[in-house]
C-alpha cells in the first residue's frame, strides 16, 4: 500500500492490520502509537508491542527487550534506500516504484 509523503502512519494501519496473518506480539515504530490501532490488534488476538511516543499522557506496555527483533525489519528498508530512486522516490506512478523496488529487492538479496 503506497501512500503519500504528508500522511501519518497511523492513517494507512488500519487497513494494513486487515490483512495481518495470525501472530502472537506485533512489533510496531512511534508512529502507529494510536489508541484505534492498539485496540484493533489486541481485537485479533495479538499483544501490540508499539513503543509510546513522548508526548502521550498515558504509557502503554512496551517491552524493549522483544522489540530488538524488530531491528531486521530495519535494516532490510535501510539497504532498499541505498538505491537513490527508491529513498527520493522518481517514479510518479505505483506501479513504476513497486518495480524500482523490487529490482532493488532482487539485487540487494539474491545477487
Amino acid at each position: 500500500m503506497l501512500t503519500g509523503g504528508n500522511v501519518a502512519d497511523c492513517t494507512a494501519g488500519a487497513a494494513l492490520l486487515g490483512r495481518l496473518p495470525e501472530c502472537e506480539i506485533l512489533h510496531g515504530d512511534k508512529g502507529y502509537d494510536a489508541n484505534a490501532i492498539c485496540l484493533q490488534v489486541e481485537e485479533r488476538g495479538a499483544m501490540p508491542n508499539i513503543p509510546p511516543k513522548a508526548n502521550r499522557k498515558w504509557k502503554n506496555c512496551f517491552s524493549p527487550f522483544l522489540y530488538r527483533n524488530r531491528n531486521a525489519i530495519e535494516r532490510m528498508f535501510c539497504r532498499l534506500k541505498d538505491f537513490r530512486r527508491v529513498a527520493t522516490r522518481y517514479d510518479r506512478s505505483a506501479v513504476n516504484f513497486l518495480a524500482a523496488v523490487c529490482i532493488a529487492a532482487t539485487v540487494s538479496y539474491w545477487l
